[in-house]
């Protein structure tokens, strides 16, 4: 680790959920080999990765312009939509010792909310499974704001939902690109460790403001 994390210096915790708070980097590996599979494309090194930082609709159109398809974004965003919901309604946990450490959040009086990529159909049914739910003072997807998450905007939006600015918020991620975006916005960045950013472990271990393999090193 780069640092301790200072515990007194935040009053707003922000977290992605996919691969962050949510173990459900595999059910997504599976959702894009399978939807490329049926297209008979292989699955490039880095697409999991990239795909990872855009909601619905921007990734659809992302799909769509990476591989030449003759497709409607829509269409492929409900094809995702149908191959993720049961897995998110009955099998996806949490990260190691996530629930606990929201717990530790609340209780230090944090102000604490969602900034996703991911669509509130799905993940509300899996957050309340995992009796995390009402944790989260609130909810922000990446589709309220123009650009995605190598941008602040939606980490920007989060903070000003709950009426603070970057320097007193913390933000929670997976990904390099949405690091890099965090950070670009002057947020303190910790980076959780996931198996499908592996590729990228040393970039975001430079990048971010702390490193962590799961929650307990925090706890």
């Amino acid at each position: 680790m780069k640092t301790r994390f200072d515990f007194g210096r935040f009053r707003c915790a922000i977290f992605d959920l996919d691969g962050t708070l949510l173990n459900s980097t595999d059910v997504w590996a599976k959702v894009d080999i399978d939807f490329l599979g049926k297209r008979n494309i292989e699955v490039p090194e880095d697409f999991i990765r990239k795909i990872k930082t855009h909601n619905f609709a921007t990734g659809s159109k992302y799909v769509i312009e990476r591989f030449n398809l003759d497709e409607k974004p829509e269409d492929i965003a409900k094809e995702w939509f149908d191959m993720a919901v049961q897995a998110y309604a009955d099998d996806i946990d949490l990260k190691p010792g996530a629930a606990d450490f929201l717990e530790n959040l609340r209780q230090k009086g944090y102000k604490i909310c969602i900034a996703t990529a991911s669509d509130r159909e799905l993940y509300e049914a899996c957050l309340k499974r995992n009796k995390i739910f009402d944790y989260f003072d609130n909810f922000t997807q990446s589709d309220e704001v123009e650009r995605g998450k190598g941008f602040p905007d939606v980490y920007e939006l989060a903070a000003k939902k709950c009426g603070f600015g970057a320097d007193e918020c913390v933000v929670f991620e997976d990904v390099y690109e949405a690091i890099c975006g965090a950070v670009n916005g002057d947020f303190y960045t910790v980076a959780v460790k996931d198996d499908a950013s592996n590729g990228d472990i040393e970039k975001i271990k430079e990048k971010c403001n702390l490193f962590i393999n799961d929650y307990y090193d925090l706890l």
